[in-house]
Formats: C-alpha cells, sequence, structure tokens
C-alpha cells in the first residue's frame, strides 16, 4: 500500500528557532526531497511578491518524484475567496498543489476566528471550491482535528465532510498541539475514515509522540504523512521522518519512498 510522503521542512521546520533557509538552501532542499522520493514538498505561503519570485524558481527544477506545494488559510470571516489577496496568491502559485488550514475546533472558531461554526463550514467550502476552480490539487488540514474531536466530534467530522465534499483531495487530520497519545489518534483516524476518504496525519511533538501517534494514524487509515527532516519545528518539532520513513517502509511494509530505500540501506551497509 503506498503511503504519501508530505515533507514541510520548508515551513514548519523553518519554524523552529534556531532554522533559517536563503532561497539557494530551499531549492536544495527541494532538490534532495525529490532525489528521495517524497511525494509533496510544501515549499512555504506566498504572502507578497518575494515568494511569488522563490516559487517560479523552484517551478523550474525538473522534479521527478515530488509535487511542490504551497501553503495558506481559508478566507476570512465574512469574505469571499475572489476577494482575499492571500489566497488569490495562492491559487496564482507556480505550483500543482495548495495545502490551506482551517479549523475543526469550536473552541478555536468562536475565540480565534471570532465566527461562528456554520461561518467556519462556508468559509472552508468555499476556499477549497474556489482553489479547485484553478485546477489545484487542494489538501487540507484540519487544525486542531483531535482537540476538537474530543469536545465535539459530530463538529470535527462535519469539517472533514464539508471539505471533501467541496472537492478537497487529501484531508488532513491535525494533532496541533502535540498533546495527543497514539491510541486516541488510532481511535479518531477510525472514526474520521468512516466518514471521509484519503486522510492524512500531522503530528506536533509537544510530549514525544508524534511518530508514535503518525504510526498509529497510517495503521487506523491513514495514507498521508505529514512531517519534517530530523522533526524539526516549532516548539519541540514535528514528526520526523527519518524515523517514519523507514519504519512504515521496513518495518510495517508500506510503500513510502519506492525502491530508492533499498539504495539507502544498502548504502547504510
Amino acid at each position: 500500500m503506498k503511503i504519501e510522503i508530505y515533507d514541510t521542512t520548508l515551513r514548519e521546520g523553518e519554524q523552529s528557532a534556531t532554522v533559517s533557509f536563503n532561497t539557494e538552501d530551499k531549492l536544495k532542499i527541494i532538490t534532495a526531497l525529490d532525489a528521495l522520493g517524497v511525494t509533496y514538498i510544501e515549499a512555504g505561503m506566498i504572502t507578497g511578491e518575494a515568494d511569488s519570485d522563490f516559487f517560479r524558481r523552484a517551478s523550474g527544477l525538473s522534479l521527478k518524484n515530488a509535487v511542490l506545494t504551497a501553503f495558506g488559510a481559508t478566507v476570512r470571516a465574512g469574505e469571499r475567496p475572489e476577494d482575499d489577496a492571500a489566497l488569490r496568491l495562492l491559487a496564482g502559485a507556480d505550483t500543482r498543489a495548495v495545502c490551506i488550514f482551517g479549523k475543526s475546533w469550536g473552541y478555536q472558531v468562536s475565540k480565534v476566528l471570532r465566527t461562528t461554526k456554520e461561518e467556519n463550514l462556508r468559509m472552508i467550502r468555499d476556499t477549497v471550491a474556489y482553489l479547485k476552480s484553478f485546477g489545484k490539487t487542494v489538501i487540507f488540514d484540519a487544525e486542531h482535528f483531535f482537540d476538537g474531536y474530543s469536545e465535539d466530534p459530530g463538529y470535527a467530522l462535519t469539517v472533514l465532510e464539508t471539505a471533501q465534499s467541496a472537492g478537497c483531495d487529501r484531508v488532513v487530520l491535525c494533532d496541533t498541539n502535540g498533546g495527543m497519545l497514539p491510541d486516541v489518534v488510532g481511535m479518531a483516524t477510525a472514526a474520521a475514515k468512516e466518514r471521509v476518504d484519503r486522510l492524512g496525519i500531522h503530528c506536533h511533538n509537544d510530549m514525544g509522540m508524534a511518530e508514535a501517534c503518525s504510526v498509529s494514524a497510517v495503521l487506523s487509515g491513514a495514507v498521508q504523512v505529514q512531517g519534517t527532516v530530523s522533526g524539526i519545528g516549532e516548539r519541540c518539532g514535528n514528526a520526523n521522518l527519518n524515523t517514519l520513513i523507514p519504519v512504515l517502509q521496513l518495518k510495517l511494509g508500506f510503500d513510502c519512498i519506492g525502491d530508492r530505500i533499498r539504495s539507502l540501506t544498502a548504502t547504510a551497509r
């Protein structure tokens, strides 16, 4: 079974307090990740012309395995996607795929977005549909999914269904606070799998459980794993792809990077 590896080193990883990449660093990292055989490379956000220039350069690389991806957020409450400057930049990015994040926890909807649950669903639905109209592969990161599921499973699952029904290609369950245990992640992923297809998992490492939680999600039906090289990232970091790729492929028999792993293990010997 194929498991998509989604690398977010250039965004989540760069949020680490000690990490900073210049443009040449980023282009070299993209090339190396593509050679490794990852499925998606999230190259960062587009907030202005400088970012657009970088994505134009990155899109000129001859990638053999990976799909270059740009990152952004859903439209703001009360606004339309076509009127959102950030979403217009995202839609016009020189990438085949885009990843957007949105809230799946009622607490975040009311306290952070300061809007209603119904409006949050509208924001997700309209944003996904808008980006799909540009022919993009759209990945939706359901922020704080596991906290939301713990508080109100019905609403958290409705968020996932809303993204999928709008045309989303992947729906990713995020342990944004890094506070979940593997059994909880597995249980909630299994419940989500009954409602939506093509699930992904995105775990932070605040309790040192990011890799274990990611494996639990895969065993419960997730087909995409998001993480960073060496687990770098904000706060305590993200799921470590250096650990996850060999565990999933060599220990559990999933296909993460294809035959490339044979040459890597041969080199290690």
